[in-house]
């Protein structure tokens, strides 16, 4: 690819040149038909904005805080695991160039550069971490414990993968990690998913996730992972009302609106489309956060209008690795920022901090975040007319 990457999709078709393709059938696909897969970027096309006009946008703050925490924009990077496949410096470039824009990064517990090893790249930078519950409750713990002490400052329990949901590029591929990376931060081979270990014919993560992950969790289990740390715990995989409401009955501080990407359960609905409900349920009592087919700056406007605290990116930051490693992730959070910010200002939404705020005195041209709200968005009736 010669011309200089312009938009997510220009990243993706450079790291499909690039990847092997394996290694790109994996970070690319969803489960089964890819219905959701498709419907996730889908949904955003389906809500349409409605500016107002003449409202001073001269001056714009996009800063924020997801769980008390401030970053310089509602745009974070996601967990997306083993990411050293798409550039020998993985997750360490990530978090430096999340560092460097001033948002955060979220670790998955399957990557390719230990907890420690990103902590020590980026020791300023803000982290949190994404964990899975392991048959083996001192795994989880101990995954916990380390991640606390490295500094990360929350943990995003996914709940929607007691089993893996079928990939068939994956099946395809008998996909496994190259034999010279690994889980970093697991040290037996069995648990560190090292190709030495055999997988037959099935997607290896596949075998491993039957394996290692315990799928016998519910909602208690919440309780028990409270009384292993006092970080706040978000919990990522949520796509309805009640799920979101037995969350805060048991004590969750966040929900992620997310179908991992839709690499689960296919025919689920687009997390867009389910966030507003998701939202509603809270009632305001915890943050809510979303991911899933976030490509553009009016998609993340989209989403914080309907509710989302802030949204997480997964694919466009592999993208940007295999495109430049830490500079690229940069590029690419950048790029969604400026997208982000023309977004806001065409809308007629300004986005100011409380310090802000404080510093100019409250008036006409200096709005807070909740005045972004649904009446910037609303469905497009001539997609639901055809529907």
């Amino acid at each position: 690819m010669s011309a200089k990457p312009i938009c997510a999709h220009d990243y993706e078709k450079h790291a499909k040149e690039v990847l092997q393709r394996s290694v790109y059938d994996y970070y690319r696909s969803g489960a089964e038909d890819q219905q959701t897969l498709a419907d996730n970027e889908a949904a955003f096309r389906r809500l349409r904005l409605y500016p107002r006009m003449l409202r001073d946008v001269s001056v714009i703050d996009l800063s924020t805080s997801v769980l008390g925490q401030r970053i310089s924009m509602p745009i974070c990077a996601g967990a997306t695991a083993m990411q050293c496949m798409a550039h020998v410096e993985g997750e360490t470039a990530t978090v430096r160039a999340c560092r460097s824009v001033g948002t955060g990064m979220m670790l998955s517990s399957w990557a390719t550069s230990s907890i420690e090893e990103v902590a020590e790249a980026a020791p300023d930078g803000l982290r949190w971490m994404q964990l899975y519950i392991y048959k083996d409750r001192e795994v989880t713990r101990s995954l916990v414990r380390r991640a606390e002490a490295a500094g990360y400052k929350g943990i995003f329990l996914t709940v929607d993968t007691p089993y893996l949901g079928r990939r068939l590029d994956d099946v395809r591929n008998k996909f496994q990690l190259p034999p010279h990376l690994r889980m970093k931060n697991f040290q037996t081979s069995d648990l560190a998913f090292s190709s030495k270990k055999g997988y037959g014919e099935n997607s290896g993560l596949a075998v491993y996730v039957a394996q290692a992950i315990d799928p016998s969790i519910k909602w208690d289990d919440i309780e028990w992972l409270k009384g292993v740390t006092s970080l706040p715990i978000v919990a990522k995989g949520i796509l309805r009302a009640d799920d979101a409401r037995e969350a805060v009955k048991h004590g969750i501080d966040g929900i992620l609106v997310s179908n991992h990407g839709a690499r689960q359960l296919d025919g689920v609905p687009a997390t867009i489309d389910v966030l507003s409900e998701v939202v509603e349920a809270v009632e305001g009592k915890v943050e809510v956060f979303l991911d899933g087919g976030v490509r553009k700056g009016t998609d993340v406007l989209k989403a914080l209008a309907l509710g989302a605290k802030a949204v997480f990116i997964g694919r466009p930051i592999i993208w940007g690795l295999a495109y430049q490693g830490e500079e690229g992730v940069k590029e690419v959070l950048q790029m969604l920022r400026e997208e982000f910010k023309l977004a806001m200002a065409l809308a007629g939404e300004m986005f100011s901090s409380f310090l802000s705020q404080i510093l100019c005195g409250i008036c006409e041209g200096c709005h807070s975040v909740k005045e972004i709200d649904k009446t910037l968005v609303r469905r497009d009736p001539f997609t639901i007319s055809r529907i």
